[in-house]
């Protein structure tokens, strides 16, 4: 079985590493959607994997790290590409989340990534 949770957040970063006059080198914004993705099987007690408002509380820190913020400015974002951040949410979160089995990251209606952790 699995489970997902959603947050949005709004933030600001550029990407360091395109190259010159690439559009995503400047200053800009997104509103990112990310989903914690958690796989397990059910509690026959509970009814479920995880109870979401634990879920909700382990991200707490990090949303709280990452609404309007500029991204670049938090150490292991300094490069805060969709696949460099959704790996920085796995690093934070696993540890808490043992069951976490993807982080998917949107920073556009139609752009983003998955990540299933190393």
């Amino acid at each position: 079985m699995e489970i997902f949770k959603e947050f949005t957040f709004e933030s600001a970063h550029r990407l360091p590493h395109v190259p010159e006059g690439h559009k995503c080198g400047r200053l800009h914004g997104h509103s990112f959607k990310v989903a914690l993705h958690l796989t397990g099987p059910v509690d026959p007690h509970t009814g479920w994997i995880r109870d979401f408002s634990e879920i909700k509380a382990i991200f707490k820190p990090l949303y709280e790290q990452l609404d309007h913020n500029y991204l670049n400015d938090i150490p292991g974002l300094e490069n805060p590409t969709s696949e460099v951040l959704a790996k920085w949410i796995w690093a934070q979160v696993k540890p808490l989340l043992p069951e976490l089995s993807k982080v998917r990251i949107h920073e556009t209606c139609t752009s983003g990534c998955e990540y299933y952790g190393d």
